[in-house]
């Protein structure tokens, strides 16, 4: 009871959020040395970093998902910056990949709308990072098609279309973007940042955790840690430091 009775009289303690959106890519980001992982443990005691990436969704289903991860009551302060990681499956080819394949003019429509949706929820462009579907290492991922009895159904010129889309997109709506596809490509062999042509090594993940640090870590590391230090507590009244 004394316990309940002292939470009562302090502030209730909220950490900001990071929220990371996407499809596998993301969803696979708090494996280990994934890029999740990364910035979870770079934001310790000062945001929470929420994984949101769903396996083999693209900017069709998310945006419908979207509004129900950050509802329109959402303060706005609580949201410490939203990343948006999709087409890797909207540029599926669609002769082969009907259902998880987009029109590159509706992808950029929906990204486009999935940032406005954002900023009309109090969430301001310097908070939003677009991200790109990284390069496609075809025969790795033909590989991994084959094993499923699948044939070859995405190709890296088209990926390429989709993150230049995507780069356009951030441009028009004054948010930033992370440009996996073009970054990963000036290094010649590329393969070595995928484990099966599609997904991230830990060595692409490493990259990707780098560059994104590189545009949130001034922002974010820059937020008070929440709660005092353990030799700042006033041990003969802790209340007095920590309600």
């Amino acid at each position: 009871m004394a316990l309940a009775e002292s939470g009562a009289r302090g502030r209730l303690l909220r950490w900001p959020r990071v929220l990371l959106f996407g499809d596998s890519i993301t969803e696979y980001s708090f494996q280990e040395n994934g890029w999740g992982t990364y910035l979870a443990e770079r934001l310790v005691r000062k945001c929470d970093v929420v994984n949101r990436g769903i396996s083999g969704y693209n900017t069709r289903w998310a945006k419908l998902i979207l509004p129900r991860l950050i509802p329109e009551n959402t303060s706005a302060d609580s949201i410490a910056a939203v990343t948006i990681f999709f087409g890797a499956n909207d540029s599926a080819l669609k002769e082969l990949n009907p259902k998880q394949h987009v029109p590159l003019e509706e992808y950029a429509a929906n990204l486009k709308s999935m940032v406005q949706y954002l900023k009309s929820v109090d969430v301001t462009a310097d908070r939003i990072i677009l991200i790109t579907p990284p390069p496609l290492q075809e025969s790795a991922w033909e590989k991994a098609c084959l094993a499923k009895g699948d044939r070859l159904n995405r190709c890296n010129a088209t990926t390429g279309q989709y993150a230049q889309a995507c780069v356009r997109v951030a441009r028009e709506c004054g948010t930033d973007v992370l440009d996996l596809w073009s970054l990963m490509q000036k290094n010649e062999d590329f393969s070595s940042y995928l484990s099966d042509g599609l997904h991230l090594s830990t060595k692409g993940n490493s990259f990707l955790a780098a560059q994104l640090w590189s545009r949130l870590g001034n922002k974010l590391s820059a937020l008070p840690s929440l709660l005092p230090y353990w030799r700042d507590v006033d041990h003969t009244n802790p209340e007095a430091s920590l309600l």
